[in-house]
C-alpha cells in the first residue's frame, strides 16, 4: 500500500491537470495511514480530524497518556517516532520547539531511523527556518521529502478544522500533502522553499505577540478611566483599533466566552511558546539586520512573564500581569 501511494503522488505530480487523476489520487492515497507525533493542545485536535476524514492514524508521543482519547477514537498509538515511521509513509509532527524536532527526526529513536524512501515528511510546529532546512536535507539523504507547514489559528480553529497552513517545500509536494492540510484546515498557503513558511509563521506571531500586548494594555487602560470592558471592546471591535486580539481572542476575563482569558488563561497559546516565538524571531532579525523595535519589547515582555509564573498560562494572560504590576 505504501509503495502504491508513493507511486500515486508520482502520477499526480505528472498528471496535475487531469481530473480523473486527481479523484484517483486521492481514493487510493485515503487508505493508507498517517503518522502523527505530537498531541498537545495542537496536535491532539489536528490527528483527530484526519481521523474524522477517514484517514487511519498512527500516533505517538513521548507522554503516552495524551494519546489515549485518540486511541479511543481509533488511533494506533505506538512507542517511537522510528515505530511510526516504520508503518507510514506519510507523517505530520507538531512539537514545541526546534531541540524537540530535532530529536524526533536525528535522535536514536528517530523518524530518519527508520524511515522509507519516498515518505512524505510534514512538520507543523513552529522552529528556527534554519532547522527546518537541515531537516530537509537530513531528510533527503535518506530519500525521503520533507516539509515545513507550520499554523495559525489557535486551538480553537485547530478543533474545527480552520487552522491556516503556511507550507515551504518543493511544490509538487506541497500539491501532494495539500488533501491533508484541507482536513485540518481552511487555508493552505504555499510559501516556496522548504523554511518559508517558518519564516512566514513567525512574521505572523511577532504580530500577535504586539497586537496581544496592545490589546491588553488599552483595555486596561479603558477599565481605569472607568470603561466597562464589554462596552470598550464593542466599540474597538467597531474601529480603527479593531485586531483579532480584540474580536476573536480577547484577554479580559468576562469579556468573550470560549477564549483562555474565560477559563482563567487555560488551554490556548502558552506564555513559554510564544516566549520561544519572539525570541526565534529575534534570532532571524538579527542575522538579517531587521529592526525590530515592538518584537523586542515584547520579547522582554514575555520572557519576564514566564519567570513570574506565567509560563503555563496562556499569552493572553499578558493582561493579567499587566494588572498585576500596576498593583506592585
Amino acid at each position: 500500500m505504501a509503495a502504491l501511494f508513493r507511486g500515486s503522488r508520482s502520477v499526480f505530480r505528472w498528471n496535475k491537470h487531469v481530473d480523473f487523476v486527481l479523484v484517483s489520487t486521492r481514493s487510493m492515497a485515503s487508505k493508507t495511514p498517517v503518522g502523527f507525533i505530537g498531541l498537545g493542545n495542537m496536535g491532539s485536535p489536528m490527528a483527530k480530524n484526519l481521523l474524522k476524514n477517514g484517514y487511519p492514524v498512527i500516533a505517538a508521543d513521548v507522554f503516552p497518556e495524551s494519546c489515549k482519547e485518540l486511541q479511543d477514537m481509533g488511533a494506533q498509538v505506538v512507542d517511537s517516532p522510528s515505530d511510526v515511521a516504520e508503518k507510514a509513509d506519510r507523517i505530520m509532527t507538531m512539537l514545541p520547539s526546534s531541540p524537540n524536532v530535532i530529536e524526533v527526526y536525528t535522535g536514536p529513536n528517530g523518524i530518519l531511523t527508520k524511515v522509507k524512501k519516498g515518505t512524505l515528511l510534514v512538520d507543523s510546529s513552529t522552529i528556527d527556518p534554519a532547522v527546518a532546512k537541515e531537516m530537509a536535507v537530513a531528510a533527503e539523504k535518506m530519500g525521503a521529502v520533507f516539509m515545513d507547514a507550520p499554523v495559525s489559528g489557535g486551538v480553537g480553529a485547530a478543533s474545527t478544522a480552520k487552522l491556516t497552513f503556511m507550507v515551504g517545500g518543493l511544490e509538487e509536494e506541497f500539491k501532494a500533502a495539500e488533501e491533508l492540510f484541507t482536513c485540518m484546515g481552511a487555508n493552505v498557503v504555499y510559501c516556496g522553499h522548504v523554511g518559508s513558511g517558518q519564516a512566514a509563521k513567525l512574521c505572523n506571531n511577532m504580530l500577535l505577540a504586539i497586537g496581544m500586548i496592545g490589546t491588553a494594555e488599552t483595555m486596561n487602560l479603558g477599565i481605569r478611566l472607568g470603561l466597562d470592558p464589554k462596552l470598550l471592546a464593542k466599540i474597538l471591535n467597531m474601529s480603527s483599533g479593531r485586531c483579532w486580539s480584540s474580536d476573536t481572542y480577547n484577554p479580559v476575563p468576562g469579556v468573550m466566552e470560549g477564549v483562555p482569558s474565560a477559563n482563567n488563561y487555560q488551554g490556548g497559546y502558552g506564555t513559554t511558546l510564544m516566549g520561544k516565538d519572539l525570541g526565534l524571531a529575534q534570532n532571524t532579525a538579527t542575522n538579517t539586520k531587521s529592526p525590530i523595535p515592538l518584537g523586542s519589547l515584547a520579547h522582554q515582555i514575555y520572557r519576564v512573564m514566564c519567570s513570574r509564573g506565567y509560563a503555563n498560562k496562556d499569552f493572553s494572560s499578558v493582561f493579567q500581569f499587566l494588572r498585576e504590576e500596576e498593583a506592585q
